[in-house]
């Protein structure tokens, strides 16, 4: 459990997070990532954290469940400074799932101490663009604006792995 407490303003609108990307790849390349056990763990987490898939049922209403490690000296330290486990058990499930086009990603949060868990979306929409593959990524916004911003830190921070791997010829946040 991670403990914060809630922002004065919690109970403020928030704006959901749009990233998109375009990629030296295909569609078919990017959606193996959301939607393979092997593509899922070869980039999802921030840097200094890896997954462990233990289920990824890729169709709608599928279940995804897998283990979050920091496995980076400093990011061991730092879950450690602030007395957290190195290791969070995550779930979730595809809400949505078309593929090669969009999927919908909803993730329990269930790590934030004195907070009752809710849920957390994510959706993605690929396509064509030229020999490029775009994706669009958007972050629809916690229950508090600490943990939306954490949570687009974080994914930025983990898209980085993409960029390295492809290359991007065009991003926007």
């Amino acid at each position: 459990m991670i403990n914060a407490k809630p922002s004065a303003g919690a109970s403020l609108p928030q704006a959901a997070v749009v990233v998109e990307r375009l990629y030296h790849a295909s569609v078919e390349e990017l959606w193996a990532l959301w939607t393979t056990k092997a593509g899922f763990e070869s980039w999802w987490g921030p840097e200094g954290f890896r997954v462990e898939v233990h289920v990824l049922e890729p169709r709608e209403g599928g279940a995804l469940e897998y283990d979050m490690i920091a496995d980076a000296p400093e990011a061991i330290a730092a879950m450690q400074a602030i007395a957290q486990p190195i290791s969070h058990s995550t779930r979730g499930r595809y809400a949505e799932f078309r593929p090669g086009k969009r999927l919908k990603l909803v993730h329990v949060i269930d790590f934030i101490a004195g907070q009752e868990p809710y849920e957390s979306v994510i959706d993605v929409a690929f396509s064509t663009l030229g020999e490029d593959a775009r994706m669009v990524v958007t972050l629809h916004p916690h229950i508090d604006p600490h943990w939306t911003k954490m949570s687009a830190e974080g994914f930025g921070s983990q898209l980085a792995k993409l960029d390295r791997r492809f290359g991007w010829t065009e991003h926007r946040t």
